[in-house]
């Protein structure tokens, strides 16, 4: 296997892991961390999103976050000449820069919105504020999820075709 191939194939794995981090994170939010909060009175869920809210904004979710557009974009790059590889890895790119538009367009304008709403102690209509977010909010992060897990699954396919070919 020559350099370029090991190359490829690294970047091709890291941005697998890096979407599947991502995917899984959504995913989790999707189907156990909001049901679990739907569960809660309108300030423990306000003061819960707004913790998660948060602490999310780390580095180590920003490496992922971040790392999977970009590596999926550089993964591009390194096999625009190899067309079996690049419609997969174009394919992922182009699910994921949807799914990150989503999340930077929506979702995070939404998590602004909640904590502008400031201390859940001290807000008069916390189940309007609660209202306004939830439903919305649950529905985008589905829909990112689903479309972080389609980039996933062409991605484990361009790996897939990367490994007959190696």
């Amino acid at each position: 296997m020559t350099t370029t191939k090991r190359i490829n194939g690294f970047v091709l794995g890291a941005a697998t892991v890096a979407m599947g981090l991502i995917a899984g994170a959504f995913y989790v939010f999707s189907c156990a961390v909001m049901p679990a909060l739907a569960r809660s009175d309108d300030r423990t869920y306000i003061e819960v999103m707004q913790n998660i809210n948060e602490v999310i904004q780390n580095p180590v979710f920003f490496l992922s976050f971040i790392g999977a557009l970009l590596l999926t974009g550089f993964a591009a790059w390194r096999v625009r000449r190899q067309r079996a590889l690049l419609v997969w890895v174009l394919a992922a790119l182009v699910v994921y820069v949807v799914a990150f538009l989503i999340t930077s367009g929506v979702n995070v304008p939404m998590n602004d919105a909640l904590a502008d709403a400031g201390d859940p102690a001290r807000i008069a209509d916390p189940a309007r504020v609660r209202d306004d977010f939830e439903d919305p909010w649950v529905a985008w992060n589905a829909v990112r999820a689903v479309l972080c897990t389609v980039s996933l699954g062409c991605l484990v396919r361009a790996m897939v075709v990367w490994g007959r070919r190696a």
